[in-house]
Formats: structure tokens, sequence, C-alpha cells
């Protein structure tokens, strides 16, 4: 165990390019998302909860869940944070304070490399392996319970349906334009073994992934994109979403004032981790929710 649970929660920061990031995909998934921080604040925001001694009985209640090696909630945190780990993060310390100013995309140009197609949908493949593989962890189920997890997108909401959101909009729509899931779709379907090997966020999440050799896993990969393909089209088709959507309210946070949407991707990839930070918000959720049944 890295920190304790209450720590990670108390420093999910309040601003920031990651919450402005969120605040403008607001508009795909209304009124769904808060950005909820502080451990007390949660308890507080998703119980009603205002009597201190019930409240220290909650907490206490989700630290234990949380430290006991048999829960997966450990295992969840860990695979969420590995997620965004190959973004790299560059520089979103140093822009954490520039909420109330309008960051400069062209600022970053220099430091920018676009990923290939083929990256970006291995990369956008395997943050779903992630999501499948927390959501099984966080409901002590098998890893390999697809249909479970295609079920349980349809219960979807609060910090989970945000993250999904973002995942198809910053991953898929930015980079890919509009048919990006055919795009990734017809990628996965040509990857190699060593392609996958290559790949850093699989090297460090392949020991939860079912199939065996990479082979295999890269047809658990393959089999879990199919199985939420349909979910995102629907998605995406009711919402009437584009990448200009996505870029006009974008604007309100980040100048951008230059249409190649492949470095817009890179400069959000290296400076958001919206991935980890509503991880982080779907699991104090979900053990404060168990916390406040079990006491």
């Amino acid at each position: 165990m890295t920190k304790p649970i209450f720590e990670i929660v108390d420093e999910l920061p309040s601003s920031g390019m990651t919450v402005s990031l969120l605040n403008a995909l607001d508009f795909v998934v209304p009124g769904q998302w808060q950005n909820i921080v502080g451990f007390e604040n949660t308890i507080r925001t998703v119980t009603g909860v205002t009597d201190q001694n019930v409240i220290q009985q909650i907490g206490e209640r989700a630290i234990y869940l949380y430290n006991d090696p048999a829960e997966g909630y450990q295992r969840a945190m860990w695979l969420y944070q590995v997620a965004n780990s190959a973004g790299g993060m560059i520089g979103s310390a140093a822009m954490a304070n520039k909420v109330t100013e309008s960051v400069s995309f062209l600022g970053f140009l220099n430091r920018l490399t676009p990923k290939a197609d083929k990256l970006q949908a291995i990369d956008f493949s395997l943050k779903i392996v992630v999501e499948l593989i927390a959501y099984t962890q966080i409901n002590g189920i098998p890893g390999d319970s697809i249909g479970d997890f295609v079920r349980g997108l349809a219960d979807y909401g609060n910090e989970s349906l945000m993250r999904m959101a973002a995942l198809v909009c910053v991953d898929g729509l930015v980079p890919l334009g509009p048919d990006f899931l055919s795009s990734v779709g017809s990628t996965i379907r040509a990857v190699s073994a060593y392609d996958l090997d290559s790949n850093p966020v699989f090297s460090k999440i392949s020991s939860y992934i079912p199939g065996g050799d990479t082979i295999g896993k890269l047809g658990f990969v393959g089999q879990s994109f199919d199985s939420v393909r349909g979910w995102m089209e629907g998605f995406v088709a009711s919402r009437g979403l584009t990448p200009q959507m996505i870029t006009g309210s974008l604007q309100r946070y980040i100048d951008i004032t230059d249409d190649k949407l492949d470095y817009l991707a890179a400069f959000l990839d290296m400076t958001t981790n919206y991935y980890e930070h509503t991880g982080v918000q779907t699991l104090a959720r979900r053990l404060v929710e168990r916390a406040v049944a079990e006491i």
C-alpha cells in the first residue's frame, strides 16, 4: 500500500488542468460530475450525514475496507493510476494554479509529439481493459467478467460516467476523429504481440489481464473493446458528439488557436490525469456507500 485512502482523497486538486478539462466535458454528461475533494467532504456529500460521530464511523469503516487485502480496492486504485502513466503528466504541476487563466496551447507545441494512430488505438483499448478489471476488483468478481462489466456500464453515473465520457472524447474523438471506433477496431486486429509487449501500460498491467501469454491477452484486449463498442457508438450518437463540439467547449479553458487536433490530444495527454482523478473519486464513493451500509 502506498498512501492511506483518506490522504489520496484529501490530495485531489480542486483546480488545475484536469479539473478544467472535466468541467469542459460537463455538456457531454450534464450534472453527473462534481469535483468532490477531501475524504470527510466526500462522506458528507455522498451520504448527507452531518453528525460528526457517524462521519467518523463511516470513515473508519471505509479505511478498513480499503486496507483489507482480500478486497480489490487498492488494486483498482493502482490500475486507475497506471492508466494515466503513459501521458507523462509533464507540466501539470507547473500549471496547477492556472485555472483562472486561459492556458496557451501554442506555448507547448514545441514539446508535443502526437501519438501514432496505432499507439493511440492501443492506449485507448488498454484503458477499456483497465476500466473492466478495476470494475471487477471493486465488485469482487472474476477479472474476465466482460458480460458483467458491459451490463454494469448501463448503471454508470457520477465520476464513472464522466471518466468514460472523457475516454470517448479525449482519447477517441479528438485524436482519431469521428470514426475512431472503426479505427481502433481495425488497428487492434492488426496489432502484434511485439506491439503490445512494447507498450508501457501493458507491461505494467499484463499480470492482471486474462489470457495466458501475450497473444491470449491480445485476444482479451480485442474482446473487451468489441464488447463496449456498441455502448460507445450509442453514447456518441445519442449526444451527436463531434471533435468540433469538444474543441469548442475546451476553448473556454485552453487557448486553442490551431486546428491540429492530434497535437491537442498530445497536449491533454501530458497535462491532465482525468483517469486517476475520477478513479479516486469513484473508489471513494464506493467505499463510503459500502461503509455506511455496514456500520
